[in-house]
């Protein structure tokens, strides 16, 4: 059973640690996508294969927490919207899964093409896009070629090396350090809206 999450926010908050190096991982990320997307010239401004029409699983405690953090300084009608929106996405994706068909449902934190939460926003939703390529031990190197809104607009352009090795491999070490001093062994596989709905302010 996964532990409650006020308990594991309360000792997140007290692992200054933890915080710095997770805020410390989060500018690193921006800075290397946006040296990525600058040579490329690539701008996202909104498209059919938005992101935030994305399902993404996030699957650590701190990223979880941070969420969290961030959506506490939101007004309370913003956040009892916000927690609407959450329900009624949940609603539709657990409709379609059970009836085995695709579904677009927006994120709940998008509002006018804009996320309310950016500055919080998780690892995922901060590298999506661009080309990368990711090394799993035993494995050969993984290519991704990006977003289709990308790929419209990169031509013919030549690759530039985005790793994201690194960066996978210290947010585990980050989520390791977390869970062993916090004694947590379960593992979490959770989408945003989910996060939203499931806490309960």
């Amino acid at each position: 059973m996964i532990p409650s999450i006020e308990k594991v926010r309360s000792e997140f908050k007290k692992d200054t640690y933890v915080q710095e190096r997770l805020a410390q991982l989060y500018a690193a990320m921006d800075s290397t996508y946006k040296e990525a997307a600058d040579f490329y010239k690539f701008k996202c401004t909104g498209c059919k294969d938005n992101c935030c029409f994305t399902r993404f699983y996030h699957h650590t405690f701190i990223e979880y927490c941070y969420l969290l953090d961030g959506f506490d300084t939101l007004e309370n009608e913003k956040k009892m919207e916000i927690k609407k929106r959450a329900d009624e996405v949940c609603t539709q994706l657990n409709k379609a899964d059970q009836k085995g068909l695709p579904v677009w449902q927006m994120c709940p934190l998008n509002f006018d093409s804009l996320c309310c939460l950016y500055s919080y926003r998780p690892m995922i939703c901060r590298l999506h896009g661009v080309p990368h390529e990711l090394t799993i031990p035993g494995q050969e190197v993984q290519c991704h070629p990006g977003c289709d809104y990308f790929a419209e607009q990169r031509k013919e352009k030549k690759y530039f090396r985005f790793d994201r090795t690194p960066i996978y491999a210290e947010m585990a070490d980050l989520e390791k350090n977390f869970r062993q001093k916090t004694g947590i062994v379960d593992k979490i596989k959770m989408t945003v809206p989910e996060m939203i709905y499931e806490y309960d302010f």
